[in-house]
């Protein structure tokens, strides 16, 4: 049986997130904005569907998938592009890779005891964030 993602995360550290939107062309304001934000994960895991929400006061973004099922991403919020998304399981650790513009784009997720690891990569830049499960 895979991890256990389900509950709401705060996150508690976001290492390099703006070299990661540089790469992604989002212009400077936004990025600005963007870096100094708390943001919430809302993660509802049923077997291999997910339903996540990433909350911020500037901007949410929601993606709904299962496990192993290619799918068109509208990342609207994000850098706005469509990409074709997939994400399938490497042990406890969900993998997605995004193909589009960009390449070398997509993210991994795992958790470690109380925390929630996210590493975002695009081209040749790679962000790290750490969330903490709420109570």
């Amino acid at each position: 049986m895979p991890a256990d993602y389900n509950g709401r995360w705060e996150m508690v550290s976001n290492e390099n997130f703006e070299e990661v939107m540089k790469a992604l062309d989002i212009d400077f304001a936004t990025r600005k904005i963007a870096s100094h934000l708390h943001q919430t994960k809302v993660i509802v895991q049923t077997g291999d569907k997910f339903e996540t929400k990433t909350l911020s006061t500037f901007r949410n973004y929601e993606v709904n998938f299962t496990v192993g099922e290619e799918f068109e991403e509208h990342t609207k919020g994000l850098d706005n592009r469509k990409v074709k998304t997939m994400v399938t399981w490497d042990g406890d650790k969900l993998v997605c890779v995004q193909k589009g513009e960009k390449e070398n784009r997509g993210w991994t997720h795992w958790i470690e005891g109380d925390m929630l690891h996210l590493e975002i990569t695009v081209l040749d830049k790679v962000c790290h964030q750490v969330f903490k499960k709420g109570q």
